[in-house]
């Protein structure tokens, strides 16, 4: 694992004083903006004098932060400075819980388009339970796999399958200061060796440059804690079976999806109290809503949003998915997503272009080890798991997501996994709420979807 502190943001006038040669300025560090930002609710001064008041007397700006953030709670302050880093040589497992954030930005190594390197993350708590003999076994066999494939021309996206979730991965990853604090406080309650280590290397990182206004670092009980004491309290009711298996199933929606969409476009655009506008939209007449609707598609190009309003009409779905499609399935940061841990008894999802025959034997194996590895490190048996390999997860969306879900993902260009899992999101959806989502598809389909609607094709210029 190696983590370098790629940037952070700096004030101009202190990044133009560098670009002079002084480099023994003491207000290098963003905590200048969080502390001039901070005092624009009470300080008459212009902004630009804060900020030049600021970086004349940083240790005071520290005490201002911490008095704000720790004493009155004002932790959006930390919002105003941003940290960049490369993270390197963390597991795809790991990933899983990296890329939780919702706030934060990330570009990763794509697993699609590279051909992965024979290196293996072994986790501790692997060593420690004396198992890396048969950990490294069971993964050089899921490599010598992933290679013959690759050399039998199987793309990268599909070989990728037979890999271990122990990958290294890399990805270059934006935050503010109070989304790296969460993280801090996070990873320092995580049950695994990796993930706390690297919180810790991302704090030794940081700690220097920005004390003020990242406090809160330590490890707390509702991160350590509660879904443990929850997974007991359920456990104690006991299993009641499984239903039938279904990868995509539309578990809860905005009832009258349709009528309460055009009633928050009546309510937008009139000065109508909302329940009168649900009233009038409930009373219209089918092309009337449609009409209203259509109007509000029409001007939109495939890039484009759709309108706010759509976000008050929500769905959830149950999702069975593999590990490769979770990791594109978890970068919609605006959804909700939480999801059980990979149960092998889910099955796997085994890409077409490579035969059951020399694909399960690995997966057999992998299963073996698995379950060798639960008894006496629970928390690591993942790891050893493929791509391939299933969990269950809860999506909970509104209707303006999930357009720009369906533009990226349903596209012709999209990975095969995601594209057909999210078109079944979608065609689930339009059922239970047609003219909420009129024109709703992958971009690519988009000037199709959009002529047979309003009869013209739609404009490709902004």
């Amino acid at each position: 694992m190696k983590v370098i502190l790629a940037g952070y943001n700096l004030d101009t006038e202190v990044i133009e004083g560098l670009k002079r040669g002084e480099t023994n300025r003491q207000d290098i560090t963003p905590e200048v903006l969080s502390a001039s930002y901070a005092r624009i609710s009470r300080d008459p001064r212009p902004v630009n004098e804060l900020r030049a008041a600021a970086r004349s007397e940083v240790e005071k700006a520290r005490k201002s932060n911490q008095n704000i953030i720790f004493k009155m709670g004002h932790h959006s302050v930390a919002e105003h400075a941003v940290f960049n880093f490369d993270i390197l040589g963390v597991s795809r497992f790991a990933l899983e819980e990296l890329e939780k954030f919702r706030l934060c930005s990330y570009t990763e190594k794509s697993q699609r388009y590279q051909v992965l390197e024979d290196v293996v993350f072994i986790p501790e708590e692997i060593e420690k339970a004396g198992l890396s003999d048969l950990f490294l076994g069971t993964v050089k066999a899921q490599n010598d796999l992933y290679r013959r494939l690759i050399e039998n021309k199987v793309e990268a996206e599909d070989a990728r399958y037979v890999t271990t979730l122990s990958t290294p991965a890399q990805l270059g990853m934006t935050l503010n200061a109070r989304n790296l604090e969460l993280l801090f406080r996070r990873f320092a309650s995580h049950p695994l060796s990796e993930i706390r280590e690297l919180g810790r290397e991302m704090y030794n990182q940081v700690k220097d440059i920005a004390p003020s206004i990242i406090l809160f670092t330590e490890a707390n009980a509702l991160d350590r804690d509660t879904y443990l004491e929850l997974r007991t309290l359920t456990t104690e009711h006991g299993a009641q079976g499984k239903t039938e298996l279904k990868e995509v199933k539309l578990v809860d929606h905005t009832q009258d999806a349709d009528q309460k969409l055009i009633a928050a476009l009546l309510h937008s655009t009139s000065d109508l109290p909302y329940e009168d506008c649900l009233n009038r939209s409930k009373r219209m007449k089918a092309d009337e809503q449609k009409k209203i609707v259509k109007n509000a598609l029409k001007n939109m190009k495939f890039y484009d949003s759709t309108l706010r309003e759509f976000e008050y009409i929500d769905l959830t779905y149950e999702l069975v998915v593999s590990s490769a499609c979770f990791g594109q399935l978890k970068r919609h940061r605006m959804a909700t997503v939480t999801a059980q841990a990979y149960d092998p008894s889910l099955g796997v999802t085994i890409p077409t272009a490579i035969s059951r025959s020399e694909f399960e034997p690995i997966i057999k194996k992998t299963e073996e080890a698995y379950q060798a590895i639960l008894k006496s490190a629970p928390q690591a048996a993942p790891y050893i798991l493929t791509g391939a390999h299933r969990k269950r997860a809860l999506f909970k969306c509104n209707a303006r997501e999930l357009y720009h879900i369906s533009r990226l993902r349903e596209d012709k260009h999209a990975q095969w996994d995601i594209q057909g899992i999210t078109r079944e999101m979608c065609r689930q959806a339009k059922r239970a709420m047609p003219l909420t989502l009129l024109t709703i598809g992958g971009k690519d389909a988009y000037p199709e979807i959009y002529q047979k609607l309003f009869g013209v094709r739609p404009s490709v210029i902004p």
